[in-house]
This record gives C-alpha cells, sequence and structure tokens, in this order.
C-alpha cells in the first residue's frame, strides 16, 4: 500500500520500501502469496514479502508493447488475472490480456478502440483512452462481478468501463435477442456498447435504443456471432425522424473489418456502401419500423436484402473479408482519425467545442436474429 505513496508523499518518506523513479503502482497477490507489482512503462517486479521488500530493479515486462503510459493489474472474480493498458506506442487503443496463473499472458482484447475527436488542444494532451485504474484489492468487490476500469479520454473526459468475466472474445451459438422477452437489466449482457453522455445506448420499453445529439461522437452497440462464411442477420429498426442524423449498420470481421455497410442517412435514403459511392435502396419515413433480413455471402460478396417483405436488388458487399463475426450499430461516420503518422499535439480547439445538437436523433432496435445458411 506505501508503494502507491511514492508520487504523492515523497519518494524519501521512509515507508515507501522501494524509492525509485517509479510511477502509478497496481499490484496483485498470486495464488503462492508473493505479489506482482505493475508502473508505468509496463515495469514489474515480484515481492516475495507481500511488499515489505522488492528487487532493487525492476524490469520491463517480457512481450508487452507499451510506450510511457500506464498499465493496470489485478485477479479478478473468476480467479483469473487481467492487465489493462495501450498495446503499442500510443496511448490508444485501450486492451486488455488475461492470465490464469497471474505469470503467463495469452492474450490481447479491446476494451475500447474509440478516439473521440480532441475538443480542446493543448501540449502534451495525447490522444485516447489513458491513465487507466481499476479497483485495488481491499476496496471492496462490485457487485455484479464485472471488471471494472476507469481511464481519461484525450485528457479531457473520464469514462469507466465494465468487462464481463470470464473475459471472452467468442460466442458458442447464433443470436436471438428480443428486447422485449429478454430478462429485465441484462438485454445487453451479451452486447459491447460505447455509450457517451450525450450519445447514449439504453433498452427503454422493450427495445434498444440509440440516441444521439453529440456534435463530435457517436452511439455504438455491437453483438458478436460465430464467425460465418454465410450468414441471415434480421432486425428491425426505427427511426424517429429521417431529416437528421446518421445510422451506419455494419457486418464485421474479427479485427472490425467492414463488408457491408446499410445507413440510414439526413436525407431520408435508406442505402448500401458500394464501393466509393453509396446505392440508395429506398426513402424511410419518421417512425416508421422497418423490418430487415441481410443475406450475405461473404466468399462471393453478395448480398441481398428484404425489407418489410419486399425483395431489394442483389448487391456486392463493398470489401472483401473472409467471414463476419459481428454486427455493428452506430449513430455516425466510421472515424479514421487519428492515425500513426498523426502529430502528436493539437493545437487548435474544436468549434462550440462544448455544445450538444439543438436536436437529438433517436434509433430504436426491437430484435436481432442471426443464422447460417
Amino acid at each position: 500500500m506505501t508503494q502507491q505513496w511514492n508520487e504523492e508523499a515523497g519518494r524519501k518518506d521512509p515507508l515507501i520500501t522501494l524509492q525509485k523513479q517509479y510511477k502509478a503502482f497496481s499490484y496483485y497477490h498470486l495464488p503462492d502469496g508473493r505479489v506482482v507489482g505493475l508502473w508505468k512503462n509496463a515495469l514489474t517486479a515480484i515481492s516475495t514479502d507481500n511488499g515489505k521488500s522488492w528487487p532493487e530493479s525492476a524490469f520491463r515486462a517480457p512481450g508487452f508493447v507499451n510506450s510511457n503510459a500506464k498499465i493496470w493489474g489485478q485477479k479478478t472474480a473468476d480467479g483469473n488475472f487481467a492487465t489493462v493498458y495501450n498495446p503499442s506506442e500510443y496511448r490508444w487503443p485501450l486492451a486488455i490480456s488475461t492470465s490464469k496463473n497471474g505469470l503467463d499472458y495469452t492474450n490481447l482484447l479491446l476494451v475500447n478502440g474509440e478516439i473521440t475527436p480532441m475538443r480542446y488542444g493543448g501540449n502534451y494532451k495525447s490522444y485516447g483512452p489513458q491513465y487507466v485504474r481499476g479497483i485495488e484489492e481491499g476496496n471492496g468487490k462490485p457487485a455484479d462481478g464485472k471488471l471494472w476500469v476507469t481511464y481519461s479520454m484525450n485528457k479531457e473526459d473520464i469514462w469507466v468501463s465494465s468487462v464481463p468475466l470470464p473475459v471472452n472474445d467468442k460466442v458458442s451459438g447464433h443470436v436471438n435477442d428480443d428486447f422485449g422477452k429478454l430478462p429485465k437489466g441484462k438485454e445487453l449482457e451479451q452486447w459491447n456498447i460505447y455509450s457517451p453522455l450525450w450519445a447514449p445506448v439504453k433498452v427503454e420499453d422493450g427495445t434498444l435504443v440509440l440516441k444521439d445529439k453529440d456534435p463530435f461522437d457517436y452511439a455504438k452497440a455491437e453483438r458478436l456471432f460465430p464467425a460465418s462464411k454465410k450468414i441471415i442477420t434480421s432486425f428491425s429498426v426505427t427511426p424517429k425522424q429521417n431529416d437528421f442524423g446518421l445510422l451506419e449498420i455494419e457486418l464485421q470481421d474479427a479485427k472490425g473489418m467492414a463488408s457491408v455497410r446499410l445507413t440510414f442517412d439526413t436525407a431520408g435514403n435508406f442505402s448500401g456502401k458500394a464501393g466509393a459511392r453509396y446505392k440508395n435502396f429506398m426513402k424511410y419515413e419518421a417512425g416508421k419500423s422497418y423490418d430487415i433480413k441481410l443475406k450475405l455471402d461473404a466468399h462471393t460478396r453478395f448480398y441481398s436484402l428484404t425489407v418489410n417483405g419486399k425483395e431489394l436488388s442483389l448487391s456486392l458487399a463493398f470489401q472483401p473479408v473472409a467471414d463476419v463475426s459481428r454486427i455493428v450499430f452506430r449513430t455516425g461516420d466510421t472515424r479514421r482519425f487519428l492515425n500513426v503518422d498523426t502529430p502528436a499535439d493539437q493545437t487548435y480547439d474544436l468549434k462550440n467545442a462544448g455544445e450538444s445538437e439543438k436536436k437529438e436523433a433517436v434509433y430504436s432496435i426491437k430484435y436481432l436474429k442471426t443464422e447460417g445458411f
């Protein structure tokens, strides 16, 4: 516990056992009683006497890619271990790696891959989700048994993520989610949601609702299904408006590469991305429900659409993938900014950075089903 005082109390405090220029300490106990310590820059050391002493020098954890960002480690409620950190030379994305024994970490999965626009420029305002912290040993356990972490986005906003346990990156069966019939309070257990304050994702009146009045961010909900070369996805969308807002629906592979993209756009068109252009399928009306059946053959790249029982023309997926394993609903364009060549510092503020849109776009999703063919 005293090791955590290093930056606040001063490194010369005699109660602090390892007085080095190490920062952002976190720790957990191994099954044999030893303590694993983690510091900024992925430095690590193991104490054999419950933290009363440490090796003279920590070393960089082998295999961990991490720049000068902070790393969080803990034992999870399912008896496993997790580290949460930025696995790159940048402070994005935010990822999680898990371990059975607290020493050997065997995977790398995404916690938050979003990088919102930086509203206010400034020196050393690193982009991305950073400064991650969880719930330390002895500080209580969440009633839901999840892994909870908090972090800063762009050094502006504070975010919180909850990670269900055990940590999984695959599902065993196809989706059959009717939000009016799922157990109350557990409707989103199998969903990954991205829910800013001005673009919330919630279940209301038996439907999954995505709202958006954020000029710089969006709401997003995604659902995994078994990786499939041939897939039928059926879902119902009710746009509450047709003259503003945007809803994009994508079928993606395991790395987030989209193959099919459908849109409810700002001009009242229901369309699909066709290469560099969009193919308009039909006009849509505000407040009307659209039952959509999307059938994709990833090998041939062709997909068919049926909307409210009417078959639309056969279309070609705009990007080839070997298979698809998730569907994404998003109230905004896909983000390409930033990238590895983006300048480190942003010197400008965004216009009206602290203001929301005057009108809020709303989309309701009643059900989602998937099946192979």
